[in-house]
């Protein structure tokens, strides 16, 4: 089932899915919008189109997510400062992903300020507070993950007036407690037993959390929250790699953005990283695959990856990747395979994995090795993953050591994930871990890639700077160091 094409309404934060048989307002305002279960339906119809935006999951969380990573190339100038660590305060990106989830939240905040006062059926309320509580914690951790502490806004902005736009910058220690906040809410709020991607479940928030405390280095919490998912049931990996792509709400799948394929809802992403054809136009690509990461893949049994060198005819297509040959230089090589569908013109109606079962099991895998070491438990979520992509499984005395199933658990999930928009944020994650414990734990995290493309392993860089705009709009804001 695809996201049916929504009407953005004239107001700021509100949409709805349908045209509403109502008589017509003078103006379009919170008190006079929020009044039965319908306008509830549509704020939060309006609050998972922000999902959508360009500056969130149409395309840049994924750029940012992969194009300063060790996974990608490119020569495109537009993503030139995220793959080199050059941001600065007016990059695109920096300012794209700060902006669009602020955006989102607002539109969350409304749901959250005015649906409660909504007479209507208390189950499904209590479902669509628990849906936008979700949402609103997914936009803060994306957020704190790449600018640390920012302002937390938790009401709806209706004016202007320097007094309510301008905000200082909460602690990052406050704004995990906030996600662990509305996470908690969530999972309260949402009904047990849905396995559908398309709208947030009790499953989904619990994924959520798992990865939530994985970055916090909450091991226990993490692996709790991971086994909430995994032990209900209710999802099951594909029987191949393969056949998770394009995403398309399978039964692996716990969380997905949705995308109608249309100009009012088309996916941007496909069509900038496909070469072309199947893409609609010819320009040298984002997300190129590295030919490190190409090579580090096992090319004989894992079907994720396998391919044979360059007997590979043109336009032999694999699970994460095509190779394509191409008079053109822009179309020769490899490219990102895991959104396929024609990209229409920019309009792709594929969707995007936000959450999705062999993410989950990766992370229940790390958190148990990180509490005590190597484990049964570990290892069987671990093999899951490996056997689905056609490797062997492992016994205990192949990982025997607390580093070697760390090795093995970052191995699969660059490898899984390549290209999900999750690399960045594990080398980042891995960082910041080195950084807590004082000591060397893993192959590669973000400061090696900093080291490289700058010459010194500069930690201000773990950081997005605060856009431009906003530091000249707001007083109150402090930038990040070294910016």
């Amino acid at each position: 089932m695809k996201k049916i094409t929504i009407l953005l309404l004239p107001f700021l934060f509100l949409a709805g899915c349908q045209v509403l048989e109502k008589n017509p307002l003078p103006s379009i305002t919170p008190e006079n919008f929020f009044q039965n279960a319908d306008d509830a339906e549509s704020a939060l119809t309006a609050a998972y189109d922000a999902l959508q935006q360009t500056g969130t999951y149409g395309q840049d969380l994924n750029v940012v997510g992969e194009m300063p990573s060790d996974n990608v190339t490119s020569t495109n100038g537009d993503v030139n400062a995220m793959e080199r660590i050059l941001w600065t305060p007016q990059t695109s990106q920096v300012n794209n992903v700060f902006q669009a989830s602020y955006i989102g939240i607002n539109r969350v905040n409304a749901v959250l300020n005015y649906v409660p006062g909504i007479q209507m059926d208390t189950a499904r309320r209590n479902q669509i507070l628990g849906e936008a509580s979700f949402l609103r914690a997914l936009h803060y951790f994306n957020l704190v993950r790449l600018y640390s502490g920012v302002p937390l806004r938790l009401t709806p902005t209706e004016s202007g007036d320097n007094s309510v736009v301008n905000l200082a910058r909460s602690t990052e220690e406050q704004v995990y407690a906030q996600i662990v906040s509305d996470l908690q809410q969530a999972e309260q709020w949402t009904a047990a037993g849905s396995n559908s991607p398309i709208r947030v479940s009790k499953t989904a928030v619990n994924a959520l959390q798992a990865k939530v405390f994985l970055t916090q280095r909450q091991w226990a919490q993490a692996a709790t929250a991971a086994n909430k998912v995994i032990s209900s049931g209710l999802y099951q990996l594909m029987p191949s790699f393969n056949a998770l792509f394009p995403p398309e709400n399978k039964p692996e799948s716990i969380f997905e953005v949705q995308f109608a394929g249309n100009a009012d809802g088309g996916f941007i992403l496909p069509d900038l990283l496909l070469p072309s054809p199947p893409a609609t136009y010819s320009f040298p690509k984002f997300n190129i695959p590295t030919n490190e990461l190409i090579q580090s893949a096992d090319t004989i049994n894992d079907q994720r990856w396998k391919f044979t060198g360059e007997s590979i005819p043109a336009g032999r297509n694999h699970a994460s990747f095509v190779l394509s040959r191409s008079s053109n230089p822009n179309d020769n090589g490899y490219f990102v395979y895991k959104w396929r569908s024609n990209p229409n013109g920019f309009n792709s109606p594929d969707n995007y994995y936000v959450l999705r079962l062999a993410d989950v099991m990766l992370m229940y895998a790390e958190a148990l090795n990180e509490q005590n070491g190597p484990s049964q438990a570990a290892l069987t979520a671990l093999n899951a993953v490996r056997t689905r992509a056609g490797l062997p499984a492992l016994t205990l005395a192949n990982v025997a050591t607390q580093q070697a199933f760390r090795n093995e658990v970052d191995r699969q999930r660059r490898l899984e994930l390549a290209f999900e928009g999750e690399r960045w944020f594990d080398l980042l994650r891995y960082a910041r871990h080195e950084q807590a414990q004082q000591g060397v734990m893993h192959t590669v995290t973000a400061l090696d890639i900093i080291q490289q493309q700058r010459g010194t392993p500069n930690v201000n860089y773990l950081l997005f700077p605060f856009p431009q705009t906003e530091i000249n709009n707001n007083a109150l804001l402090q930038q990040n160091p070294g910016y």
